[in-house]
């Protein structure tokens, strides 16, 4: 599997082991960056790492910033992007198999290498399940990508 991997300047810390765990298991990664511990806006990080996922030339994306949590938000901004945290096994594979995530967020603040491993071996391991439920609900999620426009709504209120 190719793995874009992107980090901000929190996540620096564990991205050499992240890059060790992907390329044992097999993987080939992309590093976007960034290269260094210098401040960087996760935003930022995070959209390098969505434009080489949505336009083809990986299949799956990992972020890692201090909790995981803001460079998921970021991601989750973006249509066709779905991220989640991943700081388990459970939650690793559960977010594949169920709803189709493309990238693993993770919190060098909150997890080692050793668990870092472990998320990204079931994170990379899992399939989008055939279940007609979570197919379904997936799809419903890109709806809401294609329609939701909370300004509009506001805006058709307030008339």
């Amino acid at each position: 599997m190719k793995i874009v991997l992107a980090n901000d300047h929190a996540g620096f810390a564990l991205k050499a082991a992240v890059i060790r765990i992907l390329h044992e298991a097999g993987h080939e990664v992309l590093d976007v960056g960034t290269q260094d511990d210098a401040p960087v806006d996760f935003p930022l990080v995070t959209q390098r790492l969505t434009r080489v996922l949505l336009g083809g030339e990986a299949d799956r994306g990992v972020l890692v910033c201090g909790t995981g949590v803001g460079a998921c938000i970021a991601a989750n901004k973006v249509p066709g992007i779905r991220a989640a945290v991943i700081h388990d096994v459970y939650s690793a594979a559960q977010s594949v198999e169920h709803d189709d995530v493309n990238v693993a967020c993770l919190g060098a603040w909150i997890v080692g290498p050793k668990v870092a491993g472990t998320a990204l071996e079931a994170f990379t391991k899992a399939r989008f399940s055939t279940d007609p439920d979570f197919r379904r609900r997936v799809a419903q999620l890109a709806d809401m990508e294609r329609t939701h426009n909370p300004l509009a709504q506001v805006a058709t209120k307030a008339e």
